[in-house]
């Protein structure tokens, strides 16, 4: 068997005690809708037995002996108490929903919240798409669990048990007769409680490989469509998409087969109770009411028997469900603060880099005893080649990652000590890669930070050059941005990220190769606005453009991790070392062109 198959059959262990108690803390808050909820379950479970007893009654003591009078009043008791049952089913049923909303919302706050407070490092070894299902599918799988689940199958029991007790009361020996088929009944609910288990757990999944290929194939779709193999995915996800149907249709066999096979031994015990009460009756020993009474009984029995099956099925999904969201709630991967953090300051004197170590996994060593110093207004450029470490330097003085040993300090104040909201409340970060939500420009820009006006998101692409091409589109400032700014080219979004960072006039400027994928002309329009953004601002520069680091007043050189040499470009260039090599192989040719 499979890890996942493993895995997933120890989802489907016995209802877990622990699982149960911690999804009920959610419930607390609604503890009064719930007692009110277990109260009307005592009343409609026992109401729905009576009906049965006292159409008993009505048959016996009134139509048998004429009584229209008495018949009319039984009728009309038999409507109220349908009439009140029906009331009382209503209430129940919307304080459940209604309490089951509630408490999805709750958890599914939660669970944002959490997730928004994990490390970088956490994202790194998670799939996205698994993430958005703990926060859809999963908390929605709780939903029947929490508004028709545990009370329901409460009521069920509890309408089982009255209706048993109605019967013993009406007639012992009926009873049991009509209870002879239990063992039946046992043997096929057990049977397909199995098989039901086994196919929602293979329908688990194929669902979960399922998102993970159309996430993989709907990412890749400019790679599919440029080699032509939209044929070859399309064959593929049609595997995928047969097993799952295939896995359906096992199931709607197995239900189809289930309720005509509870139908049936219904039919068997009604038929063994009319062929006892047959003779009885007809020698007077009993009462035709009686027998009325118990076919409505028996049928009444077997309903909740069904309910209570599927039930089960809900109850099991929902506590594997609720194992992978308590799982994620219960991952502690946080950049975890000091016990009396500090508010970061506007710096004053320098960022210091002391002798820091940094690895991702714990074992391959990324950045080694890697030390410089960024002094205020100084613009710092960092250089090497693929895999060196640049990023990593940035990643942590963002502290999205926590190094293991040496220290970074601001006006010697190590970097740990500063909360982490005002440590990034001080710096802007513009990447190579620009992210856009699917908002208009303006909130891409301000990214809902209400301490940014419109006019100052206006000044801040004027700043920068991009208010140009924004005042083309159609709507202006208010163009909605398609998912991931799809609509806009690479240069578009660039420079809409460099507004970002002067809209929030930051103390410290980072640009991580931000100007790599511009063109000429977008370029151009960065170069006149980029000394603007650097001006009086403590800078770091990853870049490979020549122009941008020729202008650092100071370039660190990583090679393998390690700081191997640092100068302004000139005193680099003396040296002839790695700085000098790299300059040779990547710059010197445009140096020429241009």
């Amino acid at each position: 068997m499979s890890k996942d198959k493993q895995s997933t059959e120890q989802e489907y262990k016995a209802l877990d005690i622990h699982l149960i108690k911690r999804l009920l803390v959610y419930l607390k808050p609604y503890k009064i809708y719930i007692i009110f909820a277990l109260f009307l379950t005592l009343g409609t479970s026992s109401l729905g037995p009576l009906r049965p007893y006292l159409t008993k009654l009505a048959i016996d003591n009134y139509i048998s002996k004429g009584n229209w009078n008495g018949l009319i009043k039984m009728v009309t008791a038999i409507f109220v108490l349908m009439m009140f049952h029906g009331f009382l089913q209503f209430l129940l049923t919307y304080i459940l929903q209604w309490v089951g909303q509630k408490v999805l919302y709750d958890i599914r706050i939660k669970l944002f919240r959490h997730i928004q407070k994990l490390s970088l490092s956490f994202y790194d070894k998670n799939p996205v798409g698994r993430l958005v299902t703990r926060v859809t599918n999963d908390v929605e799988v709780l939903n029947e669990m929490f508004s028709s689940g545990v009370v329901m199958i409460l009521a069920d029991f509890m309408l089982i048990l009255w209706i048993i007790g109605f019967m013993f009361y009406t007639n012992s020996q009926l009873a049991l007769i009509t209870l002879s088929v239990l063992p039946l009944l046992f043997i096929a609910t057990t049977i397909f409680r199995k098989k039901v288990r086994d196919v929602f757990r293979d329908i688990r999944l194929n669902v979960a490989k399922m998102n993970s290929y159309l996430n993989e194939y709907l990412s890749g779709m400019l790679t599919i469509k440029l080699f032509t193999q939209e044929k070859n995915q399309e064959n593929k996800f049609d595997e995928v998409n047969s097993e799952n149907r295939n896995l359906w249709v096992r199931t709607v066999f197995y239900y189809a087969s289930f309720f005509p096979i509870i139908e049936m031994i219904s039919t068997i015990a009604l038929a063994i109770l009319i062929w006892y009460t047959a003779g009885h009756i007809l020698s007077g020993l009993m009462s035709l009411g009686t027998l009325i009474a118990f076919l409505q009984y028996a049928e009444m029995f077997f309903r909740p028997i069904r309910d209570l099956t599927e039930k089960y099925t809900t109850l099991q999904s929902a506590m594997a469900s609720s194992e992978r969201i308590f799982s994620l709630l219960d991952t502690n991967s946080f950049i975890e603060e000091t016990e009396h953090p500090i508010e970061m300051k506007p710096i004053k004197e320098s960022i210091v880099f002391d002798n820091v170590d940094f690895s991702y996994d714990g074992q391959k060593q990324i950045l080694k005893n890697v030390s410089f110093t960024v002094n205020k207004g100084e613009t710092v450029a960092i250089v090497g080649a693929t895999g060196a470490g640049k990023t990593s330097i940035i990643s942590l003085l963002c502290r999205f990652y926590d190094f293991q040993s040496g220290n970074i300090t601001i006006d010697g104040i190590s970097l740990r000590n500063f909360s982490q909201e005002s440590l990034r409340k001080n710096i802007a970060l513009v990447m190579q890669d620009v992210f856009l939500f699917s908002r208009n420009i303006a909130d891409n820009i301000s990214l809902g930070n209400s301490n940014i006006s419109e006019s100052k998101i206006i000044e801040s692409t004027k700043a920068i050059g991009a208010d140009y091409f924004i005042n083309n589109l159609p709507d202006g400032y208010n163009t909605p941005v398609m998912e991931r700014g799809s609509t806009l080219s690479s240069g578009q979004r660039q420079l809409i990220s460099f507004s970002r960072a002067f809209a929030v006039n930051p103390d410290i400027l980072i640009l991580d190769e931000a100007t790599s994928n511009v063109d000429s002309e977008t370029e151009s329009l960065i170069e006149q606005s980029i000394s603007r953004l650097l001006s009086n601002r403590t800078s770091i520069i990853i870049a490979h453009r020549l122009s941008t680091i020729k202008r650092a007043d100071k370039i660190v050189v990583l090679h393998h991790g390690e700081v191997r040499e640092t100068g302004t470009h000139k005193e680099l260039l003396e040296k002839d070392g790695i700085y000098s090599k790299l300059y040779k192989l990547q710059f010197k040719s445009l140096e020429n062109f241009s």
